[in-house]
Order: C-alpha cells, then sequence, then structure tokens
C-alpha cells in the first residue's frame, strides 16, 4: 500500500488544534513545527486531510529535505530527486512559492528559478522529446520551504487555500479567517443543545463554522482541490471520500445558534453565507446592538470577534466599545464569552482579567483569544 507524507501550515497558534484534527483523522504525526505539521498518511491520506481538517491552510505532500547553503547545493539536491515519480508527462509543475527563514539562500526569486530549472533537467531523463518539456495538462504547484538551510520541497494538492471553503462569496470588513475560527470554536466546549451567541457576528464566519462541526460537515464539501485533476491520484479516493464525507452529516441533530449585527447590510451578507454553506436553517440572524443584549438563558457562550484597533481608526470608540461589553456581559451572570482582539489593553478596558488568554494570529496579525469560563451548568436527571 503507498503511504504518503504530508505537510500542513496553519496559523501560528493553531498547532494543537490541527495536531487533535489529524490523529483524529487516523493520520500518524511525524513532526510539528510551528505553523505547520508532518504526517504520515495511507493512499487515501490526501482526499481526506483536504475534505476534513478546518483548522489547517493547505495540504502538501512532502517530496524531499535536504541542506543547500548555495544555488549550486539547491539545483543539485532538487535535480536528484526523481521527479517522474510525482509529476506525470505533460503536466505544469509551477515553482509557486518560495519562502527563506535564517539561510543563507534568501531571494525567494532565484530559489523559484533554480528549482524550477533542476526539476526540469530531471524530468528530461524520462520525458524528453525533442528536447522539450511539455507543459499543457494538470497542474502540480512546487512549494519550496528553507530553514536554517533545510530545504523541504512539496507539491501543493490543495490549489485555493483551505479557509475558501465557498460559502463566503461576500464578506464585511476585516473578516475572520475560517480556518481560525474553526480553531476558535475548538478552544471552548460549546456543543449543540447550548445557547450560543455571536453578538456582533459581522458575515457570519464564526457561527456558520460552529453549525458545520455541529451537523459534522466536512469544510472541504463544497468545494474542488487541485489534486482531483491528477493522474497520480486514483479518483476514486476522491469520489468515496466525498461520498463518506455527505454520509457522516448528522440531519438528526437539532439546534439554534444565533447571530446579532448592528450592520442590516452584514447580517444580509451572514445569511447568504449559511445559505450557500447549507447550515442556514441552525442559525438565527437579526439586527441588533451588541450592548443591548441580554438573553433569559442562564447559560451560554458568547464567542465573538469585535471590532479592534487596526479596523476602527478612533481609539477611543474601540476603548468606550470595549468598556460596555465588559457592563454588558457581565450581566449574563453564568455565562462563558470568548472574544478575539489584537488589542493589547482589552482587560483593562472590558474591566476584568481573562481567565485564560490564547495568542493567535489571524494571518500577521498577533491577536489573543480572551477566555471568560462561567461554571458548567446542572446535569439533567
Amino acid at each position: 500500500m503507498k503511504n504518503y507524507t504530508l505537510l500542513s501550515p496553519c496559523f501560528f497558534g493553531m498547532e494543537k488544534m490541527l495536531a487533535r484534527e489529524i490523529k483524529e483523522l487516523g493520520f500518524e504525526i511525524l513532526k510539528t513545527e510551528d505553523g505547520r505539521i508532518t504526517y504520515k498518511t495511507g493512499e487515501d491520506g490526501i482526499a481526506k486531510a483536504n475534505m476534513w481538517l478546518r483548522c489547517a491552510e493547505r495540504v502538501n505532500l512532502k517530496v524531499a529535505e535536504f541542506e543547500a547553503k548555495s544555488f549550486d547545493e539547491l539545483f543539485e539536491g532538487t535535480k536528484r530527486i526523481d521527479w517522474s515519480k510525482y509529476i506525470p508527462y505533460g503536466a505544469q509543475f509551477p515553482v509557486s512559492k518560495a519562502s527563506s527563514i535564517k539561510s543563507k539562500l534568501f531571494s525567494t526569486s532565484d530559489i523559484q528559478s533554480i528549482v524550477k530549472k533542476a526539476i526540469v533537467e530531471s524530468l528530461k531523463k524520462s520525458y524528453l522529446e525533442d528536447g522539450l518539456i511539455k507543459e499543457d495538462k494538470e497542474k502540480y504547484p512546487i512549494y519550496v520551504f528553507i530553514h536554517k538551510d533545510k530545504v523541504t520541497i512539496s507539491i501543493d494538492t490543495t490549489g485555493d487555500a483551505l479557509h475558501k471553503r465557498g460559502y463566503r462569496e461576500k464578506a464585511n470588513k476585516a473578516p475572520i479567517r475560517e480556518t481560525l475560527a474553526s480553531g476558535i470554536m475548538y478552544l471552548n466546549p460549546w456543543r449543540p443543545g447550548r445557547t450560543l451567541v455571536d453578538p456582533m457576528c459581522g458575515s457570519g464566519t464564526l457561527l456558520i463554522e460552529a453549525a458545520m462541526m455541529g451537523i459534522n460537515m466536512a469544510p472541504g464539501l463544497n468545494r474542488n482541490f487541485i489534486s482531483e485533476k491528477w493522474r497520480t491520484l486514483d479518483k476514486k479516493f476522491w469520489w468515496d471520500i466525498r461520498k463518506e464525507a455527505y454520509d457522516k452529516i448528522d440531519e438528526d441533530v437539532e439546534f439554534k445558534i444565533y447571530g446579532y449585527d448592528i450592520d442590516e447590510e452584514a447580517i444580509e451578507i451572514a445569511k447568504e453565507n449559511a445559505e450557500i454553506a447549507g447550515v442556514s436553517e441552525y442559525i438565527e440572524f437579526n439586527v441588533a446592538n451588541a450592548l443591548d443584549f441580554k438573553s433569559n438563558e442562564e447559560y451560554g457562550f458568547i464567542v465573538t470577534n469585535p471590532p479592534y484597533g487596526e479596523r476602527l481608526e478612533d481609539k477611543e470608540t474601540v476603548q468606550a466599545l470595549y468598556k460596555n461589553l465588559g457592563y454588558t456581559f457581565r450581566e449574563l451572570k453564568n455565562w462563558s464569552y470568548y472574544l478575539i482582539t489584537s488589542y493589547e489593553e482589552f482587560e483593562d478596558e472590558f474591566g476584568r482579567e481573562a481567565d485564560k488568554r490564547r495568542k493567535l494570529y489571524n494571518g500577521m496579525l498577533k491577536t489573543n483569544l480572551y477566555q471568560y469560563i462561567g461554571p458548567r451548568p446542572p446535569k439533567k436527571s
């Protein structure tokens, strides 16, 4: 049976949540590093990882790892790889991305050029025809990552990044990325049947991700992946994994979660996005001011991504908002609330120190998830 070594990057701070997902899929983790995890899978691993990983940014097929302190070493190390095992005749193989950290080779454009030339030289041994290598069929995008002179070369199996689930055709300003939203939902104990509210829901990403998790809907179900077109992968794996994902949706689970926003246009966008995602029946969206939020429920969860300094020019407006949110949320005596913001003085304005803080990155923006953990509701007899 063929095995694959896969590599999935993620936002800094998301490694633990991604590792949990990888283990739950039955894969063996080989290495965990800042911002990425390497793991081993069976033949269906590429399809299964792309279909089910909520916190990964993409799934790359690891090809090789070697040391290079000069462009000659990079060229020779890349050329030594038998690229015909990975790239069939006529396939396109753009070197789509190169990055270098703390290494002697730092020019990413030169790295891309050298790696491309080396792959061509390797493939000529197998596919030489009139001295040319054809590139007119499916794509196998090459990724090069160099850290402390250690080169890792991989092939992107995903295409558009995994956070592009296919449902967010529209978004309001500064939306939270879907992968980060899933990570935040993993970090709180909400489950279907318990009250969940996002009082500043924007385009609805946090609640849509929660609803998808609530009914066990695979995040990749409503999109396609670049490796579905590869001749090197048996398409039956994709058909089987997609069918299995449809079958695993729990259509019997019943719950309702709630999203509010002061912006009427944002609520309309959220409704459209939930409809496209296939979870609109589980989320109730309404126009409302977060500062007016009240509930008759004794226990519940608030999970939200409030506006912060990078999103509002007026710092005093942000300070006033956080201060008033503190007053509003503290009226909900037994509730838990989780707020993500890059605003460093959040706790001072909110009026209470968080029970836990989790450093997370929203792209390159450093944020903190402030966790205020309420008591568990009593067990029903």
